[in-house]
C-alpha cells in the first residue's frame, strides 16, 4: 500500500534521512522504532508531505506522491496522528471533529463519519461543547484520532500516540489502534515503547 525507497531527507546541510526504505502491506498494522533523533518523525512528516526529500520516492497505492502538497497526501486517503496530538485548543471537540472532514474526500460522509467517531469514543460525544485545551492528555489524543478518522482515511500514521499519557490510557489508545487495524485500516506506527509495538505489529523497522 505504501513503498517508501532510499529517501534522504536534509534540513540545511544536517542530514535526518539517509536512503531509508520501507513497505507498509495493506491491512497491517508496521512499526517503526528507534533512539531519539533517528528520524522517525521526519519520515512521518515526509511521507506526509510536510517535509519534501532531497532524494527517494514514496509510492501509495501505486501512484508516485514524493513531493506532493500535505492537503493532496491526506486526500488520497492518508492520515496522520501527530506526535503531541496537536488539537485546536481553542476550539470546541465537535469543531476540531468538522475540521478534519473538510477534505474533499470526507465532506459527503462528514454526518456518518461523526456518529462513527463518537461510537468509537463515546467521552467526545459528552465532550462535543467544550473547549480542546480543557480536555485531558488522553482525550485530546482520542480527540486526535477522532478528527483523523474523520478524513476518510485508509492508512493512518501515529506518531508516539502513548508520549505523556498515564499508563492506564496508553492501553485504551493501543487497543483503540488495534481495533481500527482489525475494522480494515491500515497503520504505520511509530512508538517509543519497543515491547509494545512489537506485540502490535505484524512487522517492523528498525530506524
Amino acid at each position: 500500500m505504501l513503498a517508501v525507497e532510499n529517501l534522504d531527507l536534509y534540513y540545511g546541510d544536517a542530514q535526518a534521512l539517509a536512503q531509508v526504505s520501507l513497505t507498509v502491506p495493506q491491512g497491517e498494522i508496521v512499526a517503526i522504532v528507534g533512539a531519539n533523533g533517528a528520524g522517525k518523525t521526519s519520515l512521518i512528516r515526509t511521507i506526509a508531505g510536510i517535509e519534501r526529500p532531497r532524494a527517494g520516492h514514496i509510492r501509495y497505492a501505486g501512484r508516485d506522491i514524493t513531493g506532493f502538497a500535505s492537503h493532496r497526501v491526506c486526500d488520497l486517503g492518508i492520515g496522520q496522528v501527530a506526535e503531541g496530538r496537536q488539537v485546536f485548543p481553542t476550539l470546541t471537540v465537535l469543531e476540531n471533529l468538522e475540521m478534519g472532514a473538510m477534505l474533499p474526500r470526507a465532506r459527503a460522509r462528514a454526518k456518518r463519519s461523526l456518529g462513527e467517531v463518537y461510537e468509537l469514543f463515546p467521552r467526545l460525544a459528552e465532550r462535543r461543547h467544550q473547549v480542546a485545551g480543557t480536555l485531558s492528555g488522553g482525550e485530546q489524543q482520542m480527540l486526535a484520532i477522532g478528527r483523523c478518522l474523520m478524513g476518510q482515511p485508509e492508512l493512518i500514521m501515529f506518531d508516539e500516540p502513548s508520549l505523556g499519557l498515564a499508563p492506564l490510557v496508553v492501553q485504551e489508545v493501543l487497543h483503540t489502534i488495534h481495533a481500527l487495524n482489525r475494522r480494515g485500516l491500515t497503520i504505520l506506527l511509530v512508538e517509543q515503547n519497543v515491547a509494545v509495538s512489537l506485540r502490535l505489529a505484524q512487522s517492523a523497522y528498525v530506524l
